[in-house]
This record gives structure tokens, C-alpha cells and sequence, in this order.
């Protein structure tokens, strides 16, 4: 059954509301032909990522847009100075990131990370470590992967991947693979169904960008 986007906005209210990450009294919701735009201004980073990711698990939802302004509280500002320090700490700490490899640049809050890693989950970590910081507006990560492998095996690892966990998606899916770069067509149920599929292709060995043309059957 297709929702409306009455029925969806209202499911996207209730979803926001239920996670006690989100104040939801600050954000607006428009909902047209399936496609969600959150509006408003929040306190924190996190508390944005904690917005899309509710959304994305409102089943229905085509697309989501942004427009989400976040608005630090005055005990929660640092300077850029305090926000870079910190990153840099916290990428040391974490095990997975090869710390050395990346730079930090910040500019009135917003973060960006540079450098080169050998495998996606270890440019998924230096964001992970770094956008949950104190101060931190906003995050851009123009890390790159680095292929580690030939490619002409990765759009079978990637289907068996895929074939693992839905056979469904799997023989609705064209997979095309050059130079590390994994291109996905095809159609899926979900946004949900959406992120696994990219997700099974980043986490493949050897991917170091996919590019997402998949579309959500109605």
C-alpha cells in the first residue's frame, strides 16, 4: 500500500517525536510525492544526523532534503581552533584510522577531512570519531579510498553479498565496477533497502566510490 503524503508526514512527525535524540518542536516537516524536506533550526550536529537517520526509517520515504540549520547553544561553541585539536585527538585514538594519512581543516564549526585510507570502514571511522565533537556545525569528508585489488571480481563479491541477504534486490540490481568505482542500477522497495545495497557495496574489498543511481519502485 502507497502512503500518502499526509500519511507520510504524519509518520515522520511520530518518528521524530519518538526518538528522545531529536527535539522534534523544532523542526518543520514538508512532504510532497514522497520526497521529505525537514526545516528548522537545532542544537547540535549530532542531533541533524539523528533527524535523517529517523527519516530514513519511515517506510515510504523517497528522498530526504536537509534544510536543517544547526544553531549551537552558547555552552556548546568552541573555537576553530579547540574543534581541530580535538578532531585530530580523537582520529589518534581511534584504532581503525590511519590518523597519520588524514588532515583536518575548520572553518566557523564545519569540519572537513582530507587524506587517503586504504578501505571504506576506515574513512566511515575518521567521520564517525570526528562529527560527534563539541562545537562541530557540520562535516564535509573528502577522504580517498584507495584501491587495494583488481577489479573485475567485485561485482561478483558484491552480488553474492547482496544474494546473502536478499535474493529479491540482488536480481533487480545492474552492477557496474571501473577502477574501484561501483556504479548501482536497478530498482529496491525502500529507502532502507537503499542504504543496504550501498552499504553491501562499500563494504566490499577494492570499492573506493560508489555511485548511487538506483531509483525506489513505487
Amino acid at each position: 500500500m502507497i502512503k500518502t503524503d499526509t500519511q507520510l508526514k504524519d509518520d515522520v512527525l511520530a518518528e521524530l517525536a519518538w526518538d528522545p535524540a531529536i527535539n522534534a518542536d523544532n523542526i518543520g516537516v514538508i512532504v510532497k510525492d514522497g520526497v521529505v524536506t525537514l526545516t528548522g533550526h537545532i542544537g547540535t550536529y549530532i542531533e541533524k544526523l539523528a533527524a535523517e537517520k529517523a527519516v530514513r526509517h519511515v517506510q515510504g520515504v523517497k528522498a530526504i532534503a536537509m534544510e536543517l540549520d544547526v544553531k549551537l547553544a552558547t555552552d556548546h561553541k568552541r573555537s576553530d581552533t579547540e574543534i581541530a585539536q580535538a578532531a585530530l585527538y580523537a582520529l589518534r585514538w581511534h584504532t581503525w584510522v590511519p590518523s597519520e594519512r588524514i588532515q583536518v581543516e575548520v572553518d566557523q564549526g564545519w569540519v572537513t577531512l582530507m587524506g587517503d585510507v586504504d578501505w571504506q570502514y576506515q574513512l566511515a571511522s575518521a567521520e564517525q570519531s570526528v562529527r560527534h565533537l563539541q562545537g562541530v556545525r557540520g562535516l564535509s569528508n573528502r577522504i580517498v579510498v584507495k584501491a587495494q585489488i583488481n577489479t573485475k571480481d567485485i561485482s561478483k563479491e558484491i552480488t553474492a553479498a547482496l544474494t546473502r541477504h536478499a535474493q529479491r534486490e540482488a536480481e533487480r540490481l545492474h552492477i557496474k565496477v571501473e577502477r574501484g568505482t561501483v556504479t548501482l542500477e536497478g530498482s529496491v522497495d525502500s529507502l532502507a533497502d537503499r542504504d543496504a545495497v550501498i552499504g553491501a557495496a562499500y563494504g566490499t574489498r577494492g570499492v573506493a566510490r560508489v555511485v548511487d543511481m538506483l531509483s525506489i519502485h513505487a
